[in-house]
């Protein structure tokens, strides 16, 4: 009887250990996350109405030097650049908010800025030019004392006018909008006395109207435009600077820049 069972039992082994053999493994448990889908889409948030970074043109069709540098740094990233107008003064909320990807509409970089996004490296250097009416009587950044001072709403501008605390006391009031162009217009009309803005900007149009604008030998600082993107999208900035360097070295950075600007202003 002891031996039957010890048969029975041996056999009984023999069978479970067979049957073990033939399950397949279990997979091994990992808190490793997958890896991440590589970027093919960039959305880019700009202000349409800031020629000639970026504007419509008689099609309605978004053209400027940055949409240009966007375009080729895209084409040279293997990612499609989607251009999204936004509310330029709501700009970082829309970038943290991930409704964009990035800021690439002359946006001026600045040690605040800098606390909540990724910068590139700077690729065009700006002045925060003062444009007055032709025939005025402001000839200095002292005349501007009892005047009545626009500038862009959100913009570095309105930024650099307040660090010049003394001459900002001094205004009547500064008031701001939604764009340099209803700024102008307002100057045109006499409701302001002066506008600050973007030397790329303001000059494009003291250009077009060199009768009706004049612009100060004074202005309000030197600053440098880089993109903008999320702090935590280090990958995509990386291609986004190996792709911008390679324009520097080949040229076609300076190429775009002498098709807007008539030489070469690419830093």
């Amino acid at each position: 009887m002891k031996k039957r069972n010890l048969v029975a039992m041996l056999a009984l082994s023999a069978i479970l250990a067979a049957c073990g053999k033939n399950e397949p493994a279990k997979p091994v448990a990992t808190d490793a996350p997958a890896p991440a889908a590589a970027v093919t889409k960039v959305v880019v948030g700009l202000d349409d109405n800031f020629p000639p970074m970026g504007f419509r043109d008689e099609k309605n069709e978004l053209v400027g030097f940055d949409i240009d540098l966007a375009r080729e740094a895209g084409k040279r990233m293997a990612v499609d650049m989607e251009f999204k107008p936004i509310d330029w003064s709501a700009k970082e909320a829309e970038l943290a908010g991930k409704r964009v990807d990035m800021l690439w509409n002359g946006l001026t970089i600045t040690e605040q800025r800098k606390e909540k996004i990724a910068f590139s490296a700077p690729y065009m250097e700006n002045h925060q030019i003062i444009v007055v009416l032709a025939n005025g009587a402001i000839k200095t950044k002292a005349d501007l004392a009892g005047k009545v001072v626009g500038a862009q709403d959100g913009s570095s501008a309105v930024d650099a006018i307040k660090k010049d605390e003394a001459v900002a006391a001094s205004f009547k009031q500064l008031k701001t909008f939604g764009d340099n162009i209803t700024a102008l217009m307002d100057l045109s009309a006499g409701r302001l006395d002066a506008v600050v803005v973007d030397e790329v900007v303001g000059r494009f149009h003291v250009a077009k109207k060199a009768e009706e604008y004049r612009v100060l030998d004074e202005n309000f600082g030197v600053e440098e435009y880089g993109v903008g993107l999320r702090k935590e999208d280090a990958d995509l900035l990386a291609r986004l600077e190996s792709a911008m360097a390679d324009m520097k070295k080949d040229g076609k950075a300076a190429e775009i820049a002498t098709k807007w600007f008539g030489k070469d202003i690419i830093k």
